[in-house]
């Protein structure tokens, strides 16, 4: 693959000027996340199948920001395709981080990371159990996290942490969730711009969460919480209200049978019929 952009900073902005039909700001981005993840590369590509995809074929030990205008084979959680955009460059930020991580627990991570992007880019966007950003109960963006490496509880894993967010509005059919765009709530944004706005509080977030965990930002996810209160549906057939998430991240769920608290990513939450309901990324 002939990688269109480059890493570091002088060298990628005279890359992406000449190869890369938008102007991404590497230097600010490498300054951005240098404070919490000193050394990190900057890459903007052309075209990639999956920045996830790609930064997993990777996997080494630098941290890397790796951003592309286009992607021709996005993926989403429990094995779904992810579309973005609408065709055009730029109609969508596709981008993934990959880090070493070694928290003491990883329960919580997608939930820190997408409270870290909501708070970043507007207060009217929600959240919604497990990995994706809301606006007026439609689906905004989505976030996949992978990991390689070592096993065990503490030893550190490299973590791939992929972000999609639609910019402009999608055409077509087929959508598990309506469709938002960023554009509606930031007139004129492009995906520099709304990169260079969530690339720092994410790579902090990253940090603070390998430190502390998700119970500190409990409180914050669930003030944003789209599920909470709201009816809702597990992929396994049970049926319940949505009651918030608790310190380790876990949804919390009334149902007939009592209080159950979902943690595996496996299983899907969706909102009942008529009140919309949460696809995958």
């Amino acid at each position: 693959m002939e990688h269109k952009g480059a890493n570091g900073r002088a060298a990628g902005e005279r890359g992406s000027r000449a190869t890369l039909a938008l102007r991404w700001p590497v230097a600010a981005l490498a300054d951005a996340l240098a404070p919490h993840l000193p050394g990190c590369q900057v890459e903007v590509l052309a075209e990639v199948d999956s920045t996830n995809s790609e930064l997993m074929r990777r996997a080494h030990a630098a941290p890397v920001l790796l951003a592309a205008e286009a992607q021709t084979a996005g993926r989403g959680r429990l094995g779904r395709g992810w579309r973005g955009g609408n065709g055009e460059v730029g109609s969508a930020l596709t981008c993934s981080l990959g880090l070493p991580l070694a928290p003491r627990d990883w329960s919580g991570l997608s939930l820190a990371v997408g409270l870290a992007l909501a708070e970043a880019l507007h207060p009217g966007i929600r959240l919604k159990w497990p990995n994706d950003l809301w606006w007026q109960g439609r689906k905004l963006a989505g976030i996949l996290i992978e990991t390689a490496g070592a096993s065990g509880a503490q030893a550190a894993r490299y973590a791939v942490i992929g972000l999609g967010i639609n910019l402009a509005p999608l055409g077509g059919e087929g959508f598990a969730t309506p469709p938002a765009w960023l554009r509606a709530l930031l007139p004129g944004i492009d995906a520099p711009g709304a990169l260079a706005r969530v690339a720092g509080p994410l790579a902090q977030a990253v940090r603070a969460f390998e430190r502390e965990g998700f119970a500190p930002l409990a409180e914050r996810f669930n003030a944003r919480d789209a599920l909470a209160g709201q009816p809702v549906r597990l992929s396994d057939g049970v049926e319940g209200v949505a009651l918030g998430v608790g310190p380790n991240g876990a949804l919390r769920v009334r149902t007939s049978a009592g209080l159950r608290e979902i943690t595996s990513a496996e299983v899907s939450v969706r909102l009942r019929p008529s009140f919309g309901d949460g696809g995958g990324r």
